[in-house]
C-alpha cells in the first residue's frame, strides 16, 4: 500500500505520537512538558537531621507530617514491611531522570504508589525512598514535578 495522500501521513504521525505517548505513561516517564513551568529552575527537597527507621518496633506507629494524606501510612507501611505492594511498579528503581533530588548512584532511589481515592489508575501521589533500607523519604503528590523531605518518627 503506498501513501501518497499527506493527508493520511499526518494521521499515521498523529496515531504514532498518540501510542508513544501512552507507552512513555504506562512506562512512568513523564513526557516533556509544554507549558512554561519546564522553564523554571527545580527545587532541591529540604534536609532535615531527622532519624528515619527502617522498621518499626511492635506497639508502635509512625507519626507522619501533616502534608502527607491519610493513604500514605498504607504506603509507608508497606515499605516497612517490604510489600506485598498493590502495584507491580512499587517498589522499582526510580531514576531521577528531572534531577529534583540529591544526586544518587543508580538504583538508590525506589518508587512507590501513595493511593488517590477514587481512581482506578495509580495517579500522580507516589513516595520515593533512597537507601537500602531507606534513609531519605520525600514525597510528590504531582508525579515527580516537585517533592517534599519528609521523615518517619515513631510514637507508642
Amino acid at each position: 500500500m503506498r501513501l501518497r495522500n499527506p493527508i493520511l501521513w499526518l494521521l499515521l504521525a498523529i496515531a504514532f505520537a498518540a501510542g508513544w505517548q501512552q507507552w512513555r505513561s504506562q512506562q512512568h516517564l513523564p513526557a516533556a512538558s509544554q507549558d512554561s513551568s519546564a522553564s523554571q529552575a527545580p527545587t532541591q527537597p529540604a534536609a532535615t537531621d531527622a532519624t528515619v527507621i527502617s522498621d518499626p518496633p511492635a506497639g508502635t506507629s509512625p507519626t507522619l507530617p501533616a502534608f502527607l494524606p491519610r493513604e500514605a501510612r498504607t504506603t509507608i507501611t508497606l515499605i516497612h514491611r517490604g510489600g506485598p505492594y498493590p502495584y507491580r511498579q512499587d517498589g522499582q528503581v526510580f531514576g531521577n531522570r528531572e534531577g529534583l533530588l540529591p544526586r544518587q548512584p543508580r538504583g538508590w532511589y525506589r518508587e512507590y504508589t501513595v493511593d488517590t481515592p477514587g481512581l482506578r489508575h495509580r495517579g500522580a501521589r507516589r513516595i520515593v525512598t533512597g537507601g537500602n533500607p531507606p534513609r531519605e523519604w520525600y514525597y510528590s503528590d504531582d508525579h515527580y514535578r516537585s517533592f517534599r523531605s519528609f521523615h518517619v518518627g515513631l510514637q507508642p
